[in-house]
């Protein structure tokens, strides 16, 4: 049992049903956009997408670049039109987010094309009567030529739109002439050719396009009689609340601000806790509807900010905490388009401000399947500051593990080591494997000759990288913290620090191979290894990989591999060729995985954990 004092419920179930109806109207080469912008008007933008493409939706509409991105950000892969004109300052975020803009300017389109450096899917939008954005129709004699004036810009799609296709037969007539002469005046011809909104679906016979635009219909709400009368749909949106209090007046008192309700007779009524701060409509105020127990009760007074008064005169049997609802259902009175009718208001506006303060619940099959928060906003980190993003993961560890101190030890021993030690900067490698080749030496025999391989994938973060080498571990530790260095060596303290006795024998990332250049620093070298090209990869994943020639002193005993970045899929080999005998390796894993896989035969020992995430300060030694 839902314990809110106010939500809304969204019914996924009629949803689909709503998809299938209208779907009904098209002919077989037709698809349909499902149109969610305004999150979804109201409906919740994400899960709506998501049961649109199970039911074939093969692109989704929105409004903006920040509706776009917060679908891609929530997983969707769908392609996403961002049907209003975005900004020249937006570009770099439709690009980043892969969305396809509509084009409704040659200013757009020029500062489009020099911004991009791959060819990206546009839509053409064309002004045919609608009187908003789009090309004018003084202005397309140029859309000829314009594949070649903008050579980065694919014409996927264009459009138009209807601007009353749900009653007015004779402009949509028009308009589809107006877009029709247009088309066939062009050679070329895209992938997707749309004019038609939610009415014109069911209105209007465009056998010369190939995809229509679904939206208010698809959610259950009439645009008009006509379209009533020729398809049946189901309210999507439910709006619902409590009872918060039980009162009763005497005739000749008022009810609410400014008097504007007295009562002509002793009433018995009920206060709603919502009001205009929840979306519920002021103008709603002594002429809406509101449904308790099956009967229709009658708004008294002014609609307050944060509270609703309701005639329940004729209803026995209630008490406070009984369900009322404000929008929805299956009767008339309270449908979403007959509740503005009463104040000559827009449905569009009511869905979009409706339980701005309540929290979303989806159901499906009949079941309670998923819930958006309060303010209808989900999380996306980049809406807050880092010493607010900060808090926030302290205060969502605390609520997860009920436990503060065991949130505040992991936070302050782990995390904020990355958080704010480390300036945000987090990195980490994948497919780490380091083979480490042990053979005798014919130079030294107190040492073994030692070949390293090391191959990992990791965002380049410089032009160059560090491979760093010294005698003594304290003086060694001084490279762990940074970021340039890539690769670090424990040599014998009875060797010198040249090349002699440690060698880096090759470094490439990707296909190029990098010049190393030696320096000495404070008893430690250093290995500065690059390439001019290095420059134009930053930022980028890449492949690193790191061979060397060194000795390691046979008196050791033990060899140890230690992986001081966050790493994801890990082998660790030693290889001696039978020279050792009754090798073992100790894994010492920080993770999920504490226990990776150890496998050896009579020439080799490894240790492998392939998609398990590994923490820092894990590793292994192998006693030798």
């Amino acid at each position: 049992m839902i314990e809110d004092r106010s939500w809304t419920e969204i019914d996924l179930d009629n949803f689909e049903y709503n998809l299938k109806q209208l779907t009904q109207f098209l002919p077989d080469n037709v698809s349909f956009m499902q149109i969610v912008k305004a999150d979804a008007y109201g409906h919740g933008a994400f899960e709506i997408a998501s049961h649109a493409i199970k039911n074939g939706a093969k692109y989704l509409g929105v409004a903006n670049v920040e509706e776009g991105g917060l679908l891609r950000y929530q997983g969707i892969t769908t392609p996403i039109l961002v049907l209003s004109p975005s900004l020249v300052s937006e570009i770099p975020k439709l690009l980043e987010h892969k969305l396809t803009p509509t084009v409704s300017s040659y200013q757009f389109a020029e500062a489009l094309n020099d911004a991009t450096t791959d060819e990206i899917n546009i839509h053409l939008n064309i002004d045919t009567g609608m009187g908003r954005s789009g090309f004018s129709m003084t202005d397309i004699s140029n859309l000829e030529t314009f594949p070649k004036t903008y050579d980065k810009l694919k014409i996927e799609g264009i459009f138009s739109h209807y601007a009353s296709s749900e009653n007015d037969t004779e402009f949509s007539w028009q308009q589809t002439e107006i877009f029709k002469r247009f088309l066939n005046k062009l050679s070329y011809k895209p992938k997707y050719i749309h004019i038609a909104n939610s009415a014109a679906v069911i209105t209007a016979k465009n056998d010369f396009c190939n995809l229509v635009r679904i939206g208010l219909l698809s959610y259950g709400i009439y645009c008009n009689e006509k379209i009533k009368k020729l398809v049946n749909l189901k309210p999507v949106m439910t709006f619902k609340t409590k009872i918060g209090q039980i009162k009763f007046a005497q005739a000749g008192d008022s009810i609410g601000y400014n008097r504007t309700f007295i009562a002509s007779k002793d009433t018995k009524f009920a206060i709603l806790p919502v009001g205009y701060a929840d979306g519920y409509d002021y103008l709603l105020s002594n002429c809406g509807k509101v449904l308790v127990k099956d009967k229709i009760c009658n708004i008294i007074g002014k609609v307050s900010m944060d509270m609703t008064a309701i005639d329940i005169s004729e209803i026995e049997n209630i008490a406070v905490g009984d369900e009322a609802i404000l929008i929805g259902a299956d009767r008339n009175e309270i449908r979403a388009e007959n509740i503005v009718a009463n104040y000559s208001g827009s449905a569009y506006e009511l869905l979009c401000q409706i339980g701005r303060r309540a929290k979303r619940y989806y159901r499906n099959h009949g079941k309670i399947i998923a819930s958006s928060p309060l303010l209808r906003r989900d999380f996306v980190s980049t809406d807050f500051s880092d010493s607010k993003l900060n808090s926030i993961i302290e205060a969502a560890m605390q609520e997860r593990l009920q436990s503060k101190q065991v949130a505040n030890i992991i936070y302050s021993e782990v995390l904020k080591k990355y958080f704010i030690e480390h300036d945000n900067d987090i990195h980490y490698r994948k497919n780490f494997n380091h083979t480490i080749y042990l053979e005798e030496s014919e130079k030294f025999s107190e040492y073994y000759q030692v070949r390293t391989e090391l191959s990992f994938n990791k965002k380049l973060r410089n032009d160059y990288i560090t491979v760093a080498c010294a005698t003594t571990e304290n003086k060694l530790e001084k490279y762990f913290m940074r970021n340039d260095v890539e690769y670090r060596w424990l040599l014998d303290e009875n060797f010198a620090l040249n090349e002699e006795y440690f060698r880096v024998c090759k470094v490439k990332i990707n296909n190029l191979e990098l010049e190393h250049k030696l320096l000495n620093n404070d008893n430690c070298i250093e290995i500065r290894c690059s390439h001019p090209d290095l420059k134009n990869l930053i930022g980028e994943e890449v492949d690193f990989s790191i061979s060397t020639k060194t000795y390691y002193p046979k008196k050791a005993k033990q060899l140890s591999v230690y992986l001081i970045e966050l790493t994801k899929g890990v082998e660790i080999k030693l290889v001696h060729h039978g020279i050792l005998q009754n090798v073992e390796a100790v894994p010492i894993f920080s993770g999920r995985c504490k226990f990776p896989k150890i496998s050896s035969n009579k020439d080799s020992i490894s240790i492998s954990s392939e998609k398990e995430w590994v923490f820092p300060t894990s590793g292994v030694v192998f006693v030798l």
